[in-house]
């Protein structure tokens, strides 16, 4: 069960379109895609930094995720993505090692991923999502 790689390193911020013209502006980053992912209440705007993605997070709505976020703690990193070759075994895996989840089962995420998150309290403080390559 290794992870295989670092997917993502995620950063919830107010306004999309303001974060990604700062990250152009002084990085010369553009996003490789930009989608809505209604499921999670985010729009989600990728830069590839070296296959390493820095994932920009705006919510959609106000009982998302990364709304509650930013109404508790601003902007800023929210998520460290890990990509596995199996999120199905990650969790099962996980959940053998007494890790606890968030998602108990693989969900559909952004990009055409299988994704599932691990809650933070079951890796010391930090929110982490398993990133399955679409197949």
């Amino acid at each position: 069960m290794p992870v295989t790689r670092i997917d993502q390193i995620a950063i919830a911020v107010e306004d999309l379109d303001a974060a990604l013209e700062l990250y152009e502006r002084a990085f010369g980053l553009t996003p490789e895609y930009r989608e809505v992912v209604e499921s999670d209440g985010v729009e989600e705007a990728m830069l590839n930094v070296g296959g390493v993605y820095i994932q920009l997070l705006q919510a959609t709505r106000d009982d998302s995720p990364i709304a509650r976020y930013l109404a508790r703690n601003g902007p800023g990193l929210h998520h460290l993505g890990f990509g596995v070759d199996s999120v199905s075994d990650t969790l099962e895996h996980l959940r053998d090692e007494g890790v606890r989840l968030i998602d108990e089962a693989p969900r559909p995420g952004g990009g055409g991923h299988t994704v599932a998150f691990v809650h933070p309290k079951g890796t010391n403080g930090v929110l982490v999502e398993l990133v399955e390559d679409a197949h």
